[in-house]
């Protein structure tokens, strides 16, 4: 887990409360330092004293005063730095001026002033270590030789000063790196939730997309078998003493009706339990749905699609059953003519399926809306385009509504399905009382 800004809030009020140190180890550390650092001074303040020809608890206060500057080290680094650099005269705060340089340069001061600071320390530490060397060489009655005193003088003060500053440089620069990558992780952190619910709502979108499309598939298909099949009971009803004949084939009809919706509904049913089976979760029993409910509308006297049938996306109805489609409106009682201009040629699978549907679903009107109306239907072949129209006059009065329900979806489904194609879908009352629907498809969609 990384640390997020509710993590680096809590951990703001809790340096706060122990003034500049984020953890009370952190506090622990820098007083120990300081005890130990006041204490060196302390000790090394009696040669002071001895040396500047003061008393002996002056030079003890002093050194225990100055030593304890090391507390304050992660709050002023650069402070620290410059009391060490004064008092090296007095050859006092080791400990302070190296802890105190490799503060300042893990610190986020400017590498300027830090190359100062340092440059200042080691050539006080140069100076005070080549007079001290000259002074002990020069008592002691030993003459190595004026290189030996400046070499010496450069390796004390490079010891001194070189190895907590490039300490220092690195432990700053692995601190700013972990600092990088924790940010970097929180951001991406927060990226990945982000993407996570873009593709929740692109799933559920999905979903809801693929709902409505078989929602429509089945309005479609089932709609109008049953439609039809009132439509036939209501004149079965009507001539079952006039005509026995006619109600026989009244009846006849009724049952192939009834027969082909039970197959699409078997047909649907089986794919969703089916779909409930698989392993796989997620669109694919939905799309196969639609697939399905696509292509039951061609099923009829050959039965269900199972072995050895086509595929259902490829077995979808097509513009080749409108006359069959058309057919069966005219057995029910309806006065429709259908007609057909251009060359007549073959589209796309969903082209045609639209195209069906498009006249199967207002020939559905037909019979819920306008009972005994004339129907012109409507299919021109054009370049480049195929337009399909389904138009019925007034209703004549003579014959009786079937009371047929209606789910008010009809119209919206047929303009989706043309939408989506990219073509032009237009539905509204004529002058004359009827009503028109009519579509036009590019020929080229797919």
């Amino acid at each position: 887990m990384t640390t997020t800004g509710a993590h680096q809030e809590a951990a703001g009020r809790t340096a706060r409360g122990w003034w500049w140190w984020g953890r009370r180890r952190s506090a622990v550390l820098d007083v120990t330092l300081g005890a130990v650092s006041a204490v060196e001074c302390a000790a090394e303040g009696v040669g002071f004293a001895d040396r500047a020809g003061l008393p002996v608890p002056v030079g003890v206060l002093f050194g225990f005063a100055v030593g304890a500057v090391l507390v304050v080290r992660r709050r002023w680094p650069v402070a620290v730095v410059l009391v060490s650099i004064a008092i090296t005269p007095a050859e006092m705060g080791y400990l302070m001026g190296m802890v105190g340089l490799y503060t300042l340069a893990a610190s986020e001061v400017p590498r300027r002033i830090i190359a100062v600071l340092a440059g200042m320390s080691l050539a006080a530490v140069l100076i005070v270590t080549f007079v001290r060397v000259r002074q002990d060489i020069a008592s002691a009655d030993f003459d190595p030789g004026p290189w030996y005193v400046l070499l010496m003088a450069v390796i004390l003060s490079l010891g001194m000063n070189a190895p907590p500053v490039l300490f220092g440089l690195y432990i700053g620069a692995r601190r700013r790196l972990l600092e990088s990558l924790r940010e970097r992780a929180d951001s991406l952190e927060q990226e990945l939730s982000l993407l996570a619910d873009r593709a929740e709502q692109r799933a559920q979108m999905a979903r809801t997309e693929e709902r409505t499309r078989i929602a429509r598939e089945m309005h479609d298909v089932v709609a109008h078998r049953v439609s039809l099949m009132v439509v036939h009971a209501a004149a079965l009803q009507a001539v079952a003493l006039k005509d026995p004949q006619k109600a026989v084939r009244n009846a006849a009809l009724v049952g192939d009706m009834g027969r082909q919706a039970l197959t699409e509904l078997r047909e649907m049913l089986g794919v969703l339990r089916a779909g409930d089976a698989a392993p796989v979760r997620g669109s694919v029993p939905l799309a196969a749905v639609g697939r399905v409910a696509a292509a039951a509308a061609a099923v009829g006297a050959d039965g269900p699609v199972g072995a050895g049938a086509p595929d259902p996306v490829d077995d979808g109805p097509c513009l080749d059953a409108l006359e069959e489609l058309v057919e069966q409106s005219r057995q029910a009682g309806m006065v429709v003519e259908l007609r057909v201009s251009g060359e007549t040629r073959s589209y796309g699978a969903r082209v045609e399926r639209t195209a069906y549907r498009v006249v199967q679903e207002g020939l559905t009107n037909v019979h819920k809306h306008a009972a005994g109306a004339k129907v012109v239907v409507r299919l021109a072949h054009r370049e480049g385009e195929v337009a399909m129209q389904v138009e019925n006059g007034p209703t004549d009065g003579s014959a009786a509504d079937a009371g047929l329900p209606s789910g008010g979806n009809g119209l919206v489904g047929m303009r989706e399905r043309v939408t989506a194609l990219g073509g032009v879908f237009v539905s509204g009352p004529t002058d004359e009382g009827g009503f028109k629907v009519s579509a036009v498809l590019p020929a080229a969609a797919v």
